[in-house]
């Protein structure tokens, strides 16, 4: 009768959670460390693809604000304003969205000669197909659950990954944090899946709860939350599921995951003269660039102006009067609600830009070590899986769970409710359905029921 060791049943169970996890979660790992590596570059891709409209010819005088407009309008027929971009530099084309038929479209302009330099769909844009390609797999509200729950799942693979790592009586650091290069193949992709997994582990985890209050699921969860609990004041600037909050879940114009997002809202007719005082009283105000400034959506309300910046904790709101140009009100980050701060913090360094360049090395390396974390897993369960079997670690017997560890996935599940959902119906299928066929049950090396 052979006997095991204490906590080996624990150590199995939890190295089954992780596999199943690390499964399941490998191609949506690879694919949103690719993709979001990708994005985080978003500032110096757009600028490079943007370069033949920033540095146009400066002579001679600069049309009115209301001409760009009207020449934006003509080039998209029956179109309205939804926003005028600031400039940044004398020598850039003016970048005015319209709205035609529910969808936004980008017109560059020169700002002299006002000739149409181009215009192009704003969801057609490269980085914004690369963000729903992040975000929502191109599949909409399915494809952001879909990528909601790998992330939950994903958290149960770091952390089970983290118990499994723990050094256990092992003496010196390689294998811990160092991979052995001379123990042979299986050494070495084991050395290099643990040390990966510890040297990322905290950083993948930052980079998925920032990431939530986009996803489908958990950013309608938040949402409900704050205005159960009355915390939903201020503007809200990050997208749920790729799409702008309902104007009624929104405080102002200004919102949406970076770039220009907002969902098009009719506008008041513009008089002539309105936007050029807006912009002489916004250029002094110092508001972080892109700055968006927005037409009132009724007549006597007044206009929007809202910074774009990349970097959140920069940004400021602000409204004024059209007919004087007077300001309004002006609202800094640091006037926002303590979660939107929190969230804004949070989106800021998801996105590469709450610390520079710095930033967005951090967030690539931590994409790269994803994809070695990925890529190692999935070549040691393929070399050590049986012909004709999934090659789950075999159970040896279900272990006694303790009140703490009940409590913490009741936490975790109650936090993110994607988790939740789906560990109750992996639970219920197993229990009910593939532990009673034998052939699925051999396959998945599961205990009879």
């Amino acid at each position: 009768m052979s006997v095991r060791a204490p906590g080996t049943r624990w150590y199995n169970a939890v190295w089954r959670w992780h596999f199943y996890a690390g499964l399941f979660c490998i191609p949506f790992v690879i694919w949103l460390a690719c993709t979001g590596a990708i994005y985080l570059w978003r500032p110096q891709i757009e600028a490079w693809l943007d370069r033949p409209y920033d540095h146009l010819a400066t002579d001679g005088p600069v049309a009115s604000a209301d001409a760009q407009v009207a020449a934006a309008l003509k080039a998209v027929p029956g179109s309205a304003l939804h926003k005028y971009v600031l400039p940044e530099a004398r020598d850039q084309a003016v970048r005015i969205l319209v709205t035609v038929r529910g969808e936004d479209k980008r017109v560059y302009v020169d700002p002299r000669s006002l000739a149409i330099l181009k215009v192009v769909t704003e969801e057609k844009r490269p980085m914004r197909l690369i963000f729903h390609l992040h975000g929502e797999l191109l599949a909409g509200a399915v494809g952001s659950y879909l990528v909601e729950t790998a992330a939950c799942w994903a958290i149960v693979m770091i952390l089970t990954g983290l118990y499994l790592w723990w050094p256990r009586g092992r003496r010196g650091l390689a294998g811990v944090l160092y991979p052995r290069l001379r123990g042979g193949r299986r050494l070495f992709w084991r050395d290099i899946h643990a040390t990966a997994g510890i040297w990322v582990s905290a950083f993948a985890l930052g980079l998925i709860l920032t990431g939530l209050p986009w996803a489908q699921g958990w950013g309608n969860y938040l949402s409900e939350i704050r205005t159960l609990t009355g915390t939903s004041r201020g503007a809200v600037d990050w997208t749920i599921g790729g799409k702008a909050p309902k104007p009624d879940a929104m405080a102002g114009d200004h919102a949406g995951h970076a770039g220009h997002g907002g969902m098009a809202m009719p506008s008041a007719p513009i008089r002539p003269g309105e936007l050029d005082r807006v912009i002489a009283t916004a250029r002094p105000l110092g508001v972080a660039p892109p700055v968006l400034i927005s037409p009132p959506r009724m007549a006597g309300m007044p206009w929007s102006i809202a910074s774009d910046a990349a970097d959140r904790p920069l940004r400021s709101d602000a409204t004024v009067d059209g007919a004087t140009g007077r300001l309004i009100s002006r609202t800094p980050f640091s006037q926002r609600h303590w979660l939107d701060r929190t969230i804004g913090y949070g989106v800021a360094a998801h996105e590469g830009a709450l610390f520079g360049i710095a930033n967005q090395i951090i967030g690539t390396l931590t994409a790269l070590l994803l994809v070695l974390l990925a890529v190692s897993g999935a070549v040691m369960w393929w070399r050590r899986r049986p012909v004709g079997l999934l090659g789950a670690p075999i159970p040896l017997g279900r272990p006694r769970f303790g009140a703490g560890l009940v409590a913490a996935i009741v936490a975790l599940a109650v936090y993110l409710p994607m988790f939740g959902i789906t560990l109750i119906v992996v639970l219920l299928a197993e229990k009910m359905l593939l532990a009673r066929i034998p052939a699925t049950r051999r396959w998945l090396n599961l205990r009879p029921v």
